[in-house]
């Protein structure tokens, strides 16, 4: 008698049953389920982007976990042509470009996801270390050589925000942070006013300045710049407190911006907090030991001690 033959599975069941070979750690069965889904899937009549997208970014997270980090930056890649600026597509493309030492593409990976969602730990994380290293390869100009960064447009921001808002589940006794993104429109608005600030600035006309930074920050309160340049305002009319307030929030969005830690470490230093100041100057030389300025004043705050 001939041999029954199984009945062939639909892409959704070869996803399930990779999903669950992902899970107990099973990466290379993992990887040959999804293959069979994307091939199942592209044949079938309901093909869909959004899901062919998810296939990919799947199976390039197995490919990931196996060390086959090559494979991951090409599905990563399939994948965002299909589903652009999906989240975990970035992560895991940046994660790969990362341990390929491609620490400019992984820079910008994890950039981009943090336009999306600027709580993500891993983007920040990994934002943090791509400085360190491009500093150590390129020196303090590093952002020069930077692959441009695209803007994610408002419509896709949001609706990622959504997305991810709901499929995170929330801790106990954790305080949710929800940061709306700002349209176009006021990213616009903010720039404008920020040139106006720092115009001001170049006249010496500090309390201005501030008005306008405030002003900016009203319509885009993502901007690290526009924080440290308001910092600068605060350090020139003496108000260390608000200095630091400011640099805080500028180091939340980037915590190795090198502006903001010099500046926090001189408001301290007005404040009379060498500890804070001695801090503040470390951790910013961690990221360029080279700079003048912070070796300058760590000396000073030093011998004061």
């Amino acid at each position: 008698m001939p041999q029954k033959q199984k009945p062939r599975r639909s892409w959704l069941e070869l996803k399930q049953a990779g999903n669950e070979r992902f899970k107990t750690g099973q990466y290379g069965e993992a990887t040959g389920l999804y293959c069979d889904a994307i091939k199942e899937l592209e044949k079938s009549n309901e093909k869909n982007p959004e899901d062919l997208a998810i296939l990919y970014s799947n199976r390039a997270a197995s490919y990931l976990k196996e060390g086959n980090c090559a494979e991951c930056v090409k599905d990563c890649n399939m994948s965002l042509e299909l589903y652009p600026f999906n989240v975990k597509s970035l992560l895991r493309r940046a994660a790969a470009s990362e341990a390929l030492e491609r620490y400019r593409q992984a820079y910008v990976d994890y950039k981009t996801a943090l336009q999306i969602d600027c709580n993500i730990a891993a983007a920040h994380d990994g934002t943090n270390r791509m400085s360190k290293a491009l500093t150590e390869a390129d020196g303090p100009s590093w952002r020069e050589k930077l692959p441009p960064i695209p803007t994610v447009p408002l419509s896709i921001r949001e609706k990622l925000t959504q997305q991810t808002t709901n499929n995170t589940p929330k801790q106990n006794g954790s305080r949710e942070v929800k940061k709306k993104a700002p349209s176009d429109k006021n990213i616009k608005k903010a720039q404008a006013q920020k040139e106006e600030g720092n115009a001001l600035v170049k006249k010496g006309e500090y309390r201005k300045a501030i008005e306008r930074y405030s002003q900016s920050l009203k319509n885009n309160p993502t901007e690290v710049t526009t924080y440290t340049n308001r910092a600068l305002c605060y350090l020139s009319v003496k108000q260390y407190r608000d200095a630091v307030r400011d640099c805080d929030d500028a180091l939340m969005i980037d915590s190795s911006n090198i502006k903001a830690l010099y500046r926090r470490a001189q408001a301290h230093k007005e404040l009379q907090n060498p500890k804070t100041c001695v801090d503040d100057l470390n951790n910013l030389l961690k990221v360029d030991p080279k700079n003048t300025a912070a070796l300058k004043l760590l000396q000073e705050v030093q011998k004061k001690k």
